[in-house]
């Protein structure tokens, strides 16, 4: 892959051993001002790697990808964050996609499954300044060469979809260069980005299961608002769109 532009995504890169989180090494250095725009942090090693919800994110030294995105993103508002998930999301879904024969979708908000195991996921965090984001940082984890996981998580990875072991460094390069396509969309086509996420929308249009303010709702996941709050059918015909505060899928 040609050296990328200053300023472009993953033209600084920097290469940590053990961390706690890729994402606090990132919020860290740039409180430093060490990193600009498009700085990446990889980890040979995450120990306290976090999910959505304060879970934990599980991943194997040397054998999977753990990294941040720092993006400094100008005029835009908090309001209008999502944007950046749709941009991780999409990048990452069309790189697992050249491994995997399976189905490969976006679990909103911003996980990535493959048929329904989860390979892939995302955690944004975000300073503001006023109304607009100063900083934000994209933590993204991908299985690429596990091969084991607690029986109790519906889990795959790049190696098991592909059938043999996968180059780290390959698989980087090809989400860095997905991110910079789609957050290149943010300037010039926003409702395009918003269909390529649609179109990957896992569970869109079938019937599922969802935990709605803690009780179990059948409702069928249509779309996802400009907030990035899910917008969903119910059994009633009624169609609502709620955030991670209310909403979520229920557990398989």
């Amino acid at each position: 892959m040609p050296p990328r532009t200053a300023g472009s995504i993953g033209a600084q890169k920097i290469v940590l051993g053990s961390v706690g989180s890729t994402n606090k090494s990132a919020a860290d250095l740039i409180r430093l001002s060490k990193v600009q725009h498009g700085a990446v942090i990889v980890a040979n090693e995450q120990t306290e790697g976090r999910g959505q919800r304060g879970r934990t994110w599980q991943s194997h030294p040397g054998l999977d990808l753990t990294f941040s995105v720092v993006l400094m993103p100008g005029n835009l508002r908090a309001e209008e964050q999502f944007v950046l998930s749709q941009v991780a999301a999409l990048a990452v879904r069309d790189t697992v996609a050249e491994y995997c024969a399976g189905e490969v979708r976006i679990k909103w908000p911003n996980d990535v499954l493959v048929d329904r195991r989860k390979v892939a996921g995302i955690l944004i965090e975000c300073e503001l300044e006023g109304e607009r984001l100063r900083s934000v940082v994209v933590g993204i984890g991908i299985n690429v060469n596990s091969s084991e996981f607690d029986e109790d998580i519906a889990a795959t990875s790049l190696r098991l979809e592909h059938g043999s072991p996968v180059d780290l460094e390959l698989v980087l390069d090809h989400v860095l260069e997905r991110f910079e396509h789609y957050y290149g969309m943010l300037r010039s086509g926003r409702e395009q980005l918003s269909e390529a996420y649609r179109q990957w929308l896992w569970a869109r249009g079938r019937w599922a299961d969802l935990l709605l303010d803690g009780q179990l709702v059948s409702g069928r996941p249509m779309d996802v608002d400009a907030h990035g709050r899910l917008l969903v059918e119910f059994e009633d015909g009624k169609v609502a769109a709620h955030g991670l505060d209310r909403l979520r899928f229920a557990p398989r």
